[in-house]
C-alpha cells in the first residue's frame, strides 16, 4: 500500500493481494453517534457518551451543537465525552451552521431547530444543496415552522424563522413520504418532543409511500427510548409520539462499531479466505446493516457471531443472485464488489436512494465496475453486475464519496492492482479505514 502525494493524497495505491486475515475493531456507529449526541443535548441532564465516532460526520454535529450554546466536553480516552443536556432548549437563537456533506447532521439539526424558535442558516457543501429535503421541509411547514430555500426550491441552504409551533393551531397529524430517505422521517421523530413537550396532544408521523431503510428508522426509536420517550408505530405506516413527552438523560450510553464499516471488512473475509473478524458490533446490533453478513452467508460465505464480534471466511464458491437492498443500501455498495468473484450475475434492487446520496451512486458504481472489467446494467433503483473472468487494474474515481473508496479497495484481492484516487475521502466516517485494511491484507 502506497500514499503517494502525501500531502494532498492525491492517490492511494493498493497492490494486487492474495488474501485476507486477520481482526479489525470498528469506528463508532456514524449513525448512533449523530443521533446520540443530538438526543444528549436535548435531553434534561448529563450524558456521558464512549465510543462516539472521530470523522468528519460527526465533528459537524459536533461544531454545531458547540455553536448552538451545547456543552460538550471530552473526557479521558478515545471517543469519551460528556453533553449537558438543555432539556429540550436551544441557547443560541440565531446562528450560521455549516455542515459540510453530513446528511445525519443536516436533516435532524432542521427539524429541531424548525421547532426551537430562533434564526438559524443551515449550508453545506455543494453536494449538500443538491441533496433533496424539500419533503421534510413541507411536513415541517404543516407543523407552523417557517422555512425558506436560499437558492433552489426544495434543497438546503436554509433560512429558518421563528414559526407557530406548538400553537392552538397546531395539527394532530403530519405526513412525511418515505421512499426518498428515512432520515426524513427520523429526523421528524427527533424534533417532535421539542413541540410535544409545549402541549396536551401526541403527535403521528403517517408515511406516504414505502418506508425505506426502516433499521435506520428503527435506530432512531430505539434511541429515543433510551432517552425516555416511547414511539408507538403501526406497522412502519405510522408513529405516535406521545403528549408531555420529554428527552431524559440515560446516564451514560455507548456507541456500537460501525456496521456499515464492518461490510467491508466482512466482504474481504469471504472474498480472501479469511477469517476476518470485526469486533464492536455483533449478533444483537441496534443496527440493521448486520444483515450485511447474513447476506454473505447467503452467497455462500461462512459467518459466525457472537454478542460483540463477527467474522466472515470462505465457504463455498460465491454465488450471485437478486438481493432486495432496501434495508441495507449502505452496506449494499459492498454488495457490488462482491459480485465481481460471484458465479453469474448479481442484482442488487431498491438502491433507488442511492441516487441522493454523496454522489449518484448507481450512476458511479455503474462507471467504475466497468472499468475494473465487468458488465454492468443500470436502472433507476437496481444495479446488475456481470463478473468477468479475470479483473482489470484500473484506477477508481471516488466522486468525493467514503463508501466508493473503501468499497473499491477490496478489488485488489482479485489479484490486480488498484489506485484509489482521494483516498482522503474516507474521513467522512472512517479515518483509519485504510491502515486498518492494511493489516488484513495478504500479499
Amino acid at each position: 500500500m502506497n500514499l503517494a502525494n502525501a500531502d494532498s493524497a492525491a492517490f492511494l495505491d493498493l497492490a494486487p493481494c492474495s488474501r485476507a486475515e486477520g481482526v479489525v475493531a470498528l469506528p463508532g456507529s456514524k449513525s448512533i453517534s449523530n443521533r446520540t449526541l443530538l438526543l444528549a443535548a436535548l435531553a434534561a441532564g448529563d450524558t456521558t457518551l464512549e465510543g462516539l465516532l472521530d470523522a468528519d460526520d460527526v465533528e459537524r454535529m459536533h461544531e454545531a451543537l458547540k455553536a448552538l450554546g451545547i456543552s460538550i466536553e471530552r473526557l479521558g480516552g478515545a471517543g469519551r465525552f460528556v453533553v449537558r443536556g438543555q432539556g429540550g432548549v436551544i441557547p443560541v437563537k440565531a446562528a450560521r451552521l455549516f455542515l459540510g456533506n453530513a446528511g445525519t447532521a443536516v436533516r435532524p439539526l432542521t427539524a429541531v431547530l424548525a421547532l426551537a424558535g430562533g434564526r438559524y442558516e443551515i449550508s453545506g457543501v455543494a453536494r449538500m444543496h443538491e441533496r433533496p429535503i424539500g419533503d421534510l421541509v413541507d411536513a415541517l411547514r404543516v407543523l407552523g415552522a417557517e422555512i425558506r430555500y436560499l437558492r433552489s426550491a426544495g434543497y438546503p441552504p436554509l433560512d429558518i424563522e421563528p414559526g407557530n409551533v406548538g400553537g392552538a393551531g397546531m395539527p394532530d397529524r403530519v405526513t412525511v413520504r418515505g421512499d426518498v430517505s428515512s432520515q426524513f422521517t427520523s429526523a421528524l421523530l427527533m424534533a417532535l418532543p421539542l413541540a410535544t413537550a409545549k402541549g396536551a396532544r401526541a403527535l403521528t408521523i403517517d408515511i406516504a409511500g414505502e418506508l425505506i431503510s426502516k433499521p435506520y428508522v428503527a435506530i432512531t426509536i430505539h434511541l429515543m427510548g433510551r432517552f425516555g420517550v416511547t414511539v408507538e408505530q403501526e406497522d412502519w405506516r405510522s408513529f405516535r409520539v406521545p403528549a408531555g413527552a420529554r428527552y431524559a438523560s440515560p446516564g451514560a450510553l455507548r456507541v456500537e462499531g460501525d456496521a456499515s464499516s464492518a461490510s467491508y471488512f466482512l466482504a474481504a473475509g469471504a472474498i480472501g479466505g479469511g477469517p476476518v473478524r470485526v469486533t464492536g458490533v455483533g449478533r444483537h446490533s441496534i443496527q440493521g446493516d448486520v444483515a450485511f453478513a447474513d447476506v454473505l452467508a447467503r452467497m455462500g460465505a461462512t459467518i459466525h457471531s457472537g454478542d460483540d464480534w463477527i467474522e466472515a471466511r470462505a465457504g463455498r464458491a460465491l454465488n450471485g443472485m437478486t438481493i432486495d437492498c432496501t434495508p441495507i443500501p449502505d452496506a449494499a455498495m459492498t454488495l457490488a464488489i462482491v459480485a465481481l468473484f460471484a458465479r453469474g450475475p448479481t442484482t442488487l434492487t431498491g438502491i433507488a436512494s442511492w441516487r441522493v446520496k454523496e454522489t449518484d451512486r448507481i450512476a458511479a458504481m455503474a462507471a467504475e465496475l466497468h472499468k475494473l472489467g465487468a458488465t454492468v446494467e443500470a436502472g433507476h433503483d437496481h444495479l446488475t453486475v456481470h463478473p468477468p473472468e479475470r479483473l482489470s487494474p484500473a484506477t477508481i474515481a471516488t466522486y468525493d464519496d467514503h463508501r466508493m473508496a473503501m468499497c473499491f479497495s477490496l478489488a485488489a484481492l482479485g489479484g490486480v492492482a488498484v489506485r484509489i484516487a482521494d483516498p482522503d475521502c474516507v474521513r467522512k466516517t472512517f479515518p483509519g479505514f485504510f491502515e486498518a485494511l492494511s493489516t488484513v491484507l495478504i500479499r
